[in-house]
């Protein structure tokens, strides 16, 4: 299912502006109860990128646990606004690597936990009514904006050391690209289903895609460095965890100063799909299951 879902996305990901602009500009409707929602989710998280198992769009690295907490607007039954906060983790390895002996010899891997801010607006396609008859379930599409924190790290000798302030290919030495930012922007985008279990509770299923504009996640991308230099700048650890081929293999040869260590060309993504939980903090709404007359909360 969830790979079904990503491929689905990552194929259409070039119809991501009009969804956008399609969920942000849908503003009216007929209001049958305006109320805030709170609840929590647990589920996996997981990325795309250059140390995946392979190039498909459906293959990710492995999954990690991940939970989040979301404040929910329900504008009208057509309409939502989410803000949520979401903690994960991701990590892969060449090891995994299918059909790619290069892959394997390369011998790099990564670790690194994710922290999200977001804000979305959700379209419930059938519109979702937990107060009423024939709305308690409803197919979900969202899109909004994201700020993300993360920090790859690589382990050896028993140890963890951040990556990115190693400058493993080459980032801040002379003449090279300053190293990347570890606080990014994301456009999160997805689908999800949720059921209303009673007028105030719900429950559903959540699976969002980040489109981010950095192909550091992983802390690789680009090219090998002059690993001398590296060494003498950063460290000689930093010229270990560039290039990692001999721990496998001796004999190998050290890379030549720009050969290619990683694919530029496609920026990395992170997953999360969850189940959550919410709460509706709302009362009696005309039209009810369980009530008579109109009493919407005041903010």
């Amino acid at each position: 299912m969830q790979s079904f879902l990503i491929s689905f996305l990552m194929k259409k990901r070039s119809l991501f502006p009009y969804l956008l602009a399609l969920l942000f500009s849908l503003s009216t409707g007929s209001i049958s109860a305006q109320y805030l929602e709170a609840g929590l989710a647990i589920g996996g998280s997981n990325y795309l990128g250059d140390l995946t198992p392979s190039r498909l769009w459906t293959s990710v690295g492995d999954v990690n646990l991940s939970s989040g907490v979301f404040v929910r607007y329900n504008a009208f039954d057509w309409v939502s606004l989410r803000a949520t906060y979401q903690y994960g983790k991701i990590n892969a390895s060449d090891a995994d690597a299918k059909n790619s002996e290069s892959r394997k010899k390369r011998n790099l891997s990564f670790r690194s936990t994710l922290h999200e801010i977001s804000l979305a607006t959700e379209i419930n396609i059938f519109g979702y009514r937990p107060y009423k008859k024939g709305g308690s379930f409803a197919p979900y599409l969202f899109g909004g904006v994201a700020f993300f924190k993360f920090n790859p790290q690589a382990e050896w000798d028993g140890q963890w050391y951040d990556l990115q302030p190693l400058g493993t290919e080459g980032q801040g030495l002379p003449g090279n690209p300053e190293k990347y930012k570890r606080s990014q922007i994301s456009i999160p985008i997805g689908l999800g289903f949720k059921w209303a279990l009673s007028r105030n509770v719900n429950w559903g299923l959540d699976v969002g895609i980040r489109k981010t504009f950095t192909d550091y996640l992983d802390d690789v991308s680009t090219n090998y460095p002059d690993l001398e230099a590296l060494a003498t700048a950063n460290g000689e650890i930093a010229k270990i965890l560039s290039w990692r081929a001999s721990e496998l293999h001796p004999e190998a040869t050290v890379p030549r100063v720009g050969l290619g260590r990683g694919d530029s060309d496609d920026l990395d993504w992170y997953l999360f799909s969850q189940l959550f939980i919410s709460y509706n903090f709302i009362r009696s709404v005309k039209g009810s299951r369980h009530s008579k007359k109109l009493k919407c909360p005041t903010f």
